[in-house]
């Protein structure tokens, strides 16, 4: 157990399943609380119900909607009585080539991984200022940079590279509050990213990719981004991670995936 984490509360959006889920459960074994936000009420009350009622509770909420997100973020301060932290985790993809982008599609990536990520930082900060060690990390991607990920992830990946520019002035505005603000850019991790994919669109993705190489950037779980959100969390106050990259560091053939 951290001695830096214990009794801290931190907000983790898309907690109920994949990396959110894996840095929920790293926080509270580091002795911290949790709010947890998804759009599934029951998938986040199966989470709390493992972790426990003491230091978990979960909330539905669409991060894309600033008036659900300050709504929540105030109960979540509420219920635990502080917060120290966030980490804007939710997102989703939808692999698509440009020219079949669907609309809807297009959209609820943009609301998701970038409109969220900003909406959650603004209810966030007059909540942290003032706290003495507070904390925002920003999940980001390896594919706003890298071309070895999944092939047609051109919204997704864009939707990334965006989070990645914002985190830029963020930290920047905040300094004068002492907020530390951190980017984490995962690679390549065996999650349950993919439900709900169309399994055409899909299928033709992963076809471009691997006609891109032979071997992967894959191979991580979800408990190595847990980690890396756990080291930064853990910074001393005024010293903050700015980009961390996470990558696996082994090839891997792409047959057989």
């Amino acid at each position: 157990m951290s001695e830096v984490l214990r009794n801290r509360v931190y907000i983790v959006t898309g907690g109920s399943r994949g990396f959110g889920l894996a840095i929920a459960k790293q926080l509270v074994a580091q002795g911290a609380n949790v709010g947890l936000i998804s759009r599934n009420q029951a998938g986040l009350d199966q989470v709390v119900a493992e972790l426990g009622t003491d230091q978990a509770v979960g909330m539905a909420c669409d991060v894309g909607s600033s008036e659900q997100v300050c709504a929540i973020f105030e109960e979540i301060r509420r219920h635990f009585g502080q917060l120290d932290g966030l980490i804007n985790n939710a997102g989703l993809a939808a692999p698509n080539r440009v020219e079949n982008l669907v609309e809807a599609e297009v959209i609820s990536q943009v609301h998701t991984n970038f409109l969220g990520t900003v909406f959650c930082s603004q209810a966030a900060i007059p909540w942290l200022r003032g706290t003495d060690n507070p904390r925002i990390v920003n999940i980001s991607s390896a594919s706003a940079w890298h071309y070895d990920e999944i092939s047609h992830l051109s919204i997704y990946a864009s939707t990334k590279a965006a989070v990645e520019r914002f985190t830029r002035d963020l930290r920047l505005e905040l300094q004068h509050d002492c907020i530390g603000v951190t980017c984490i850019r995962p690679g390549g991790a065996i999650t349950d990213f993919s439900v709900g994919w169309d399994p055409d669109a899909f299928a033709a993705a992963l076809e471009g990719w691997k006609d891109m190489g032979t071997y992967m950037d894959m191979g991580m779980v979800p408990e190595d981004v847990a980690e890396a959100v756990c080291y930064c969390l853990t910074q001393r106050p005024g010293v903050a991670v700015d980009l961390l990259e996470v990558r696996p560091s082994v090839l891997t053939p792409k047959d057989g995936f």
